[in-house]
């Protein structure tokens, strides 16, 4: 099994970088791990911690239609250039953690989607220099107000409510290119979405390579590459699951805004 590098905290509300053991005990990184956090002498017990989102990015930058079936189902074209589009970091929440259903939409949608974790500064990169700066995979969920899409002239409003970016468990430095992602809703044994990540259009290192040529991507930060064909809505109390072959499973159920 691949490295599992996660983000804890413990009953203190103390937050680390560690290594998932697999008997769940966390090794505690002296830092992030991109940035050269080395293993420490501290370990977790599994009582001892609650697993957090494996990074807290300064930006998430999230790539519109970057599946050809996803682009038809929503009766466009596929971009000539990605389409990008930005999410406050405010809206990342763990796996388990609840998706609030906020009181302004009647319509929200799942979109399973592969997350890119930047580990190095990149600045107007090349392809090439692109994948260096790649420094591991995880899962996410641009969950999306889709009727505040449609009725808005641009997408912030329907993807930046608090939650709206689930993210995780954790992250893995090596990903199959034909790995499967695929998206479950409650107890249905059969996926909503299923699709291999190089069914992409652009593909991970030209996506960082085109987003570093307009703004400076940094350590910690998440680019999601795109939801493929099969979104669709989400109720107050489902469980949705979404699931990349060699990284794990990203689970969160839907709830009520707080009040």
């Amino acid at each position: 099994m691949a490295q599992r590098f996660v983000r804890v905290q413990n009953p203190e509300g103390q937050i680390y970088y560690g290594l998932l053991q697999l008997s769940m005990k966390v090794q505690v990184l002296d830092a992030p791990p991109w940035l050269q956090g080395q293993p420490t002498d501290l370990i977790l017990e599994p009582d001892d911690y609650e697993i957090l989102a494996p990074c807290a990015p300064s930006k998430i930058i999230a790539v519109g239609k970057n599946y050809a079936e996803h682009a038809a189902e929503m009766g466009t074209e596929v971009p000539a250039e990605p389409l990008i589009f930005l999410k406050p970091p405010t809206s990342v929440i763990a796996s388990l953690g609840k998706i609030h259903y906020p009181p302004q939409s009647q319509r929200v949608d799942y979109e399973g989607e592969l997350a890119l974790v930047i580990g190095d500064r990149a600045f107007n990169c090349t392809p090439k220099e692109a994948q260096m700066k790649i420094w591991g995979y995880t899962i996410a969920n641009d969950v999306t107000a889709r009727d505040l899409q449609k009725k808005d002239s641009q997408w912030t409003r329907a993807k930046g409510f608090d939650s709206f970016c689930p993210l995780g468990p954790w992250i893995v430095r090596e990903l199959s290119p034909g790995a499967r992602l695929q998206t479950f809703l409650n107890e249905e044994p059969t996926p909503v979405q299923s699709a291999t990540i190089d069914q992409m259009v652009f593909p991970p290192d030209y996506l960082v390579s085109y987003i570093s040529q307009i703004m400076t991507l940094l350590p910690g930060d998440i680019i999601l590459t795109g939801t493929p064909v099969g979104v669709g809505p989400l109720n107050v109390g489902d469980r949705v699951r979404i699931e990349i072959e060699g990284i794990g499973r990203l689970e969160n159920t839907v709830a009520v805004v707080d009040t």
